[in-house]
């Protein structure tokens, strides 16, 4: 994998560059479409990368690994062909899914012990397993094991856990390097910078992972209940500290505005559940601000669903239409809201992107965001 830094913004940490992958080109900053069982939820490949401009997507791997497990996966010849996803992909390494188990998992030194959330049948995920399981599922990006701990974690746990999990980055490169691709293309290792919301263990951590001189680094452990500035905070001291000429990726976040401000400190790669989850559920994502299309407002509203939209779900359908499908409960409702979110997002990276490479990209922002956060 090689990525190319080709711009910085003035006045500003927003970059624009290009990652390379045996299956294309990722133009950074970039957002991933998240498909947890190797599929973005409700809606086809094929809209996912003409429609929404989708360069690489993330699948992830506890849930790959229970279903439909890895023999199914490498009988497949790897998830691209599984899936028929011929781009870029991106595989967690199913540690946040380990943490949000909590009533169900055991931590120790070896690795954790968990129960299947589908039937209950117990499994344990070590750093060696992971890899493993990761090179057998085939994306071209892969994370290393980690403990994230919640964002409110006390001092004490919060440092005994970054140790756990630099312990384990260590056995997660070991394997790495024990082992070689199945599938005839090149996988790279992502360490993940913890710490929680304490500077100095962040600045540890990423100090730490640099040993391995991978080819990106993600910023794992934020947005998972700290507060926004504090989020923010953490990004700059994280960046401070990783080296520039490799890609970033912040992992789990989150709103269009969150991103913006992310991108203005120096990160150059997402993911996030909002734009499907909140599809589902009715709230739409514009330049002008957030939507909830199921508000009565929105029924005799024929304007497209998003004038400024190059996806052909914004202009194709009304607002009206879509607050119609939206209280019959129908299931094309949560299929054009969800492709509008999802190109919403890759149209507000491409963008800011183009304004990184003209020179205004820190002006542009300051209006973007303060228009993003309104609810309309």
């Amino acid at each position: 994998m090689q990525f190319e830094l080709e711009h910085k913004a003035p006045q500003s940490k927003a970059r624009a560059g290009r990652i390379t992958t045996d299956h294309g080109v990722i133009h950074t900053p970039i957002f991933m479409p998240v498909g947890t069982a190797a599929a973005v939820k409700g809606i086809f490949h094929r809209d996912v990368k003409e429609e929404a401009g989708a360069e690489i997507i993330l699948a992830n791997t506890y849930h790959l690994y229970l279903r439909p497990g890895m023999e199914i996966i490498e009988k497949a010849g790897g998830v691209h062909r599984f899936s028929t996803w011929d781009g870029p992909m991106l595989t967690d390494s199913g540690g946040f899914q380990v943490f949000s188990l909590a009533d169900c998992r055991k931590l120790k030194e070896e690795g954790c012990h968990f129960r299947s959330h589908i039937d209950g049948s117990k499994h344990l995920f070590t750093p060696e397993s992971v890899i493993d399981t990761e090179r057998t599922i085939g994306a071209d990006i892969m994370m290393a094991f980690d403990e994230c701990p919640p964002g409110d974690a006390p001092r004490e746990y919060a440092s005994k856990s970054l140790d756990l999990t630099l312990r384990w980055l260590d056995r997660c490169f070991n394997r790495y390097h024990q082992t070689t691709p199945k599938y005839g293309h090149y996988q790279s290792l992502f360490p993940i910078v913890q710490g929680c919301s304490y500077p100095d263990l962040r600045v540890k951590s990423a100090e730490a992972v640099q040993q391995y001189d991978a080819d990106g680094y993600a910023i794992g452990g934020l947005a998972v209940g700290e507060p926004t500035e504090v989020m923010y905070e953490m990004i700059e001291v994280v960046n401070a500290v990783l080296p520039e000429h490799k890609p970033r990726y912040l992992m789990g976040v989150g709103t269009p505005w969150n991103i913006l401000e992310a991108i203005d400190r120096g990160v150059d790669m997402f993911d996030c559940v909002m734009p499907t989850r909140n599809g589902r559920n009715g709230q739409l994502f514009t330049w002008e601000g957030t939507i909830n299309i199921r508000n009565k407002k929105w029924e005799d509203d024929f304007s497209p669903i998003d004038p400024e939209g190059t996806a052909f779900v914004d202009q194709r359908y009304s607002k009206a239409y879509l607050h119609h499908l939206c209280v019959c409960q129908e299931m094309m409702a949560a299929q054009i809201a969800s492709l509008h979110n999802i190109a919403f997002y890759l149209r507000l990276v491409k963008t800011a992107r183009a304004h990184i490479l003209a020179g205004d990209f820190k002006s542009w922002k300051e209006e973007a965001v303060k228009k993003m956060m309104r609810r309309i």
